[in-house]
């Protein structure tokens, strides 16, 4: 087996099971299934499986609680939003042009992982925003941030690539937001 069809192999465990989280199939604090029942569900190696879970935690999703297992973490409310703001500093620290594309805004219905951060209930509507992040024109994140529906109506109305959503957040008006980044690899394609 080649080490590219591997990688490729991996990258589709990490995102079925990404997904599966974001979908609210998994909640936070469920355990995870075990390394053999995942290697027997995807017909992969175990190195796969390792593989597709490190990334799941180096992206925050889950986490490895020792001799226990892995379970599907708190995803955390960004309060503070400094460190979203990073991606602009981090660009131009590297000389690269930051950018954002909005790719999508639109009315969903908030899954359990949503509305539990948001404090709404299940079902209920809210503002997906989502965004390419690009430094000299290649992406190299996608951030989809959820909101609810009033305030993400009023933000619907900015023009986001020029005003970042989180300064006109803070300014405007003082609420929680879930964000959720998903780095691209953006090597070699």
């Amino acid at each position: 087996m080649s080490a590219g069809h591997d990688s490729l192999l991996y990258a589709r465990v990490e995102t079925i099971l990404a997904g599966e989280i974001t979908d609210g199939d998994l909640q936070v604090g469920d355990q995870l299934p075990t390394e053999d029942s995942l290697i027997a569900r995807f017909g992969v190696s175990r190195i796969t499986v390792r593989r597709a879970i490190q990334n799941l935690v180096s992206r925050g999703l889950v986490e490895i609680r020792r001799g226990r297992g892995t379970f599907v973490a708190g995803r955390k409310i960004t309060q503070d939003l400094k460190e979203l703001s990073g991606f602009v500093e981090d660009m131009h620290a590297l000389g690269r042009k930051p950018t954002a594309r909005v790719i999508g805004k639109e009315i969903v219905t908030a899954n359990a992982t949503v509305a539990r951060q948001l404090e709404l209930t299940r079902g209920e509507r809210v503002v997906r925003i989502r965004r390419v992040r690009l430094g000299n024109g290649v992406p190299l994140s996608f951030d989809e941030t959820y909101l609810p529906l009033e305030i993400g109506k009023k933000i619907m109305t900015h023009n986001l690539k020029v005003e970042p959503i989180f300064s006109l957040l803070e300014r405007k008006y003082d609420i929680p937001l879930i964000e959720a980044e998903y780095k691209l690899d953006a090597g070699g394609r």
